[in-house]
Order: C-alpha cells, then sequence, then structure tokens
C-alpha cells in the first residue's frame, strides 16, 4: 500500500519510519506543509496521512478531499469544525479517519474510562477529574485524547456537564464541572490519566506513551482499514469505528 505524507514533523518523521520499515506498505510522496498542495499531488497514492496543524490541515483538506484518496488525519485543535469537515467529506464521497490519537493503548485506556464512568454514575460518593501531560513543543490544551476521555465522561455521566480546562480564581468547581488539567514539560511524550475518588478511596486509570511509534503504527493500520472500508462505504470515521470491527 502507498502513503502518502502530509507534514515532515516528528510524527510525520515516525509514520516513515514505521512504513518504510514494513514489507507490506511504502512511502509514496512526503509533502511539505508548506507545500503549495492540489489534488494532483495525491495521484497514485492509496492513503493520505496528514500531522501538521490546524491551519495547514484545514487549508490543504479540500485538495486532500477532492483526490479521491482516503485521508487518515492525526492533526488536532480543530475540533470546533468538525461538523464543517464532516459535511465536506460527504460532499466529495470522501473517507476521512480522525483520531487525536491513533495508539491502540490509548484508545483501550479511552474505552476503560468510558465504562468506569459509567459505573461510578450510580454512586454519588465517587467524583471524576482527567489530566494529561506533554511536551512544552505541543500548541493545544487540553490535548484532542483529553478532550476525546472528557467527552466520553460527560456522555457516561449524568452529574457532569461541562468541561473546565481551567480553575476559576473566583470560585469554587461545581460538581457538574469535568475538570481536566493540562501540564506541559520537557519532552514527555504523552500521558492521560482518570482520576476517581471517594472519601474511602481513589482509582487512577492512566496510559504513558513511550514514544511516537505506538501513535504511527496505529496510524498506518488505520489507513490499511479505512482504504478497505473506502470503495464500498466512504464517510467520516472515528478509531471507535475500526475497534468496533476489529473487536467484533
Amino acid at each position: 500500500m502507498k502513503y502518502t505524507l502530509v507534514g515532515n514533523g516528528r510524527m510525520g518523521q515516525q509514520v516513515q519510519a514505521v512504513v518504510e520499515s514494513s514489507r507490506e506498505h511504502e512511502i509514496h510522496a512526503v509533502l511539505d506543509v508548506d507545500a503549495a498542495i492540489t489534488p494532483e499531488s495525491f495521484r497514485g497514492a492509496d492513503v493520505i496521512i496528514d500531522f501538521t496543524v490546524r491551519d495547514a490541515f484545514l487549508a490543504n483538506l479540500p485538495a486532500m478531499l477532492a483526490s479521491g484518496v482516503p485521508v487518515v488525519v492525526g492533526t488536532t485543535g480543530w475540533d470546533g469544525k468538525i461538523d464543517e469537515v464532516k459535511a465536506m467529506v460527504a460532499r466529495n464521497g470522501a473517507s476521512l479517519m480522525y483520531s487525536a490519537n491513533f495508539s491502540l493503548g490509548v484508545n483501550i485506556f479511552l474505552r476503560t474510562v468510558r465504562e468506569a464512568a459509567r459505573m461510578i454514575d450510580a454512586f454519588d460518593q465517587f467524583d471524576i477529574a482527567l489530566s494529561e501531560q506533554h511536551h512544552t513543543a505541543k500548541a493545544d490544551y487540553p490535548s484532542g485524547t483529553a478532550l476525546r476521555a472528557a467527552q466520553m465522561v460527560l456522555d457516561a455521566s449524568t452529574r457532569k456537564k461541562s468541561v473546565l480546562p481551567d480553575l476559576p480564581e473566583d470560585r469554587k468547581i461545581r460538581p457538574d464541572e469535568l475538570q481536566v488539567a493540562s501540564i506541559r514539560l520537557g519532552s514527555v511524550f504523552g500521558q492521560h490519566a482518570a482520576h476517581i475518588n471517594s472519601e474511602f478511596d481513589d482509582i487512577v486509570i492512566s496510559h504513558t506513551a513511550r514514544s511516537r511509534q505506538g501513535f504511527a503504527g496505529g496510524a498506518v493500520e488505520a489507513g490499511r482499514w479505512l482504504a478497505g472500508q473506502h470503495a464500498a462505504n466512504p464517510g467520516f470515521y472515528t478509531m471507535d469505528d475500526f475497534l468496533d470491527e476489529v473487536l467484533s
């Protein structure tokens, strides 16, 4: 399978290394984030993988969708545009998979957090908060993965109604607010945790990435799956769709 990469930063380079170490896949092209990208830029590719930044991704998206090549997106920070992106995918008859984190370990963590939030919702004595740590070069906060975990908690909880990324200076946190704390530290690849507390005990569910290889490998596998879906069922997909099929 031939992959065209958009973005040659740390994640793009890691994806390239994973593809080049595989006997099944090959790198078709690597496009710089500042390149003039058109639909023709993707001719001959089977899958596009985008790890860039928010503004570059949104600027290049029309060309990627018009190319007819399935698109895997690991770029974060554009969740506020997700409905608009879904509409663009549908208009183009395209296929796009988005995940803030393609690591299989992280996605197992997310499903575990969702189940824990569902269970503690039946017991008023439990409270829950989330935290995340990343390297100081990461521009957005909370991380896309933390926001995904937060949405899962909100969906599973009848008590938590909104996300609180910064503690207010003039009041206490409300019981219906879900705190998501962010730390930017050194070269941390990524740490995410759910903290559950009651008067009698504490539960911590956590995931720590030891390298970017897990993210890159998951993106490559997701690309292969998306290419298979594209012919019969084009559309907007997430890692949940991928895992649901694998685990069914």
